[in-house]
């Protein structure tokens, strides 16, 4: 039997049934916190890569607005249109010296995605994708089953659990299954040898049975909370390929780019025929 491997055995009469609805609670619980992690992961690498490749875009479009509005002003002289030119070049340019004031940690939009990566112990560098590849998913997947916390019988247990976890999640954010192997086999090899757990008593299990269904409450609210995010909401329009989802919304805002350059080019024309005319 491998070290890792939970001590199912109780030999208290009467306890067998409760023990497998335990395990039954257990593997389900485990099966729901693995789809919760790996959507949050999706959530949250969808995050970082819609700042990176589509910030810019973005950024241009604000940018176009701001001289469209600016040209239209310049053009009828009207105090309102000077408001909205105002409006338009206010939400362009940056809080002043915001970002030297927290280091480049923090600029008019909020903190950067990259400090947050470095406060949360993630890699600054953005993912290469939104959803890992289908094999480090199931390393993920087969990894987290064997080496949940919630198999734990002590809580020396569970700490060692829960820190190898950490390190797993971390591993499968950054889609690295090099990492995610080596993981795998220092599981395999097990901790040192230990004393075997005390067994469970059937208030205990009742207890477990009780703390299992509060943990399956509270993924469920944050798996709402993520659904209903912004990001969460977008992934759900594609929840087969994500990726291909960042594709399609950057071809839309190029050609909402292409349009406001239009724009800005007979708004302009307009502005200088007026001029010549003058």
């Amino acid at each position: 039997m491998n070290a890792n491997s939970p001590n199912s055995a109780s030999g208290e009469p009467g306890t067998e049934r409760l023990e497998k609805a335990v395990r039954a609670a257990e593997t389900a619980l485990i099966e729901y916190e693995i789809a919760v992690e790996t959507f949050r992961v999706e959530v949250e690498n969808f995050s970082r890569l819609h700042h990176q490749r589509l910030g810019p875009l973005h950024a241009r479009l604000d940018e176009l607005d701001a001289q469209i509005a600016e040209a239209v002003a310049a053009r009828t002289q009207d105090p309102e249109d000077q408001r909205r030119a105002d409006e338009a070049r206010g939400a362009v340019l940056p809080m002043p010296r915001v970002e030297e004031l927290f280091f480049g940690w923090i600029d008019s939009g909020g903190m950067l995605p990259e400090a947050q990566a470095m406060l949360n112990e993630q890699s600054v560098s953005p993912p290469g994708r939104v959803r890992p590849s289908e094999e480090v998913r199931k390393a993920y997947r087969d990894l987290v089953r064997r080496s949940h916390p919630d198999l734990a019988q002590d809580e020396a247990e569970r700490d060692r659990r829960e820190a190898f976890l950490v390190r797993v999640n971390k591993a499968y954010a950054e889609g690295d299954g090099q990492a995610l192997a080596a993981l795998a086999e220092e599981w395999e090899a097990g901790p040192l040898p230990a004393a075997e757990a005390e067994l469970l008593r059937s208030e205990e299990l009742y207890a477990r049975l009780e703390w299992l269904a509060q943990r399956k409450e509270t993924l469920s609210q944050m798996a709402a909370e993520l659904e209903e995010s912004a990001i969460g909401a977008m992934l759900k329009m594609a929840p087969d390929d994500p990726d291909t989802l960042l594709e399609e919304i950057a071809e839309k805002l190029l050609a909402q780019v292409a349009e406001r350059e239009q724009e800005l080019v007979r708004v302009t024309e307009e502005l200088r025929k007026e001029r010549e005319q003058a």
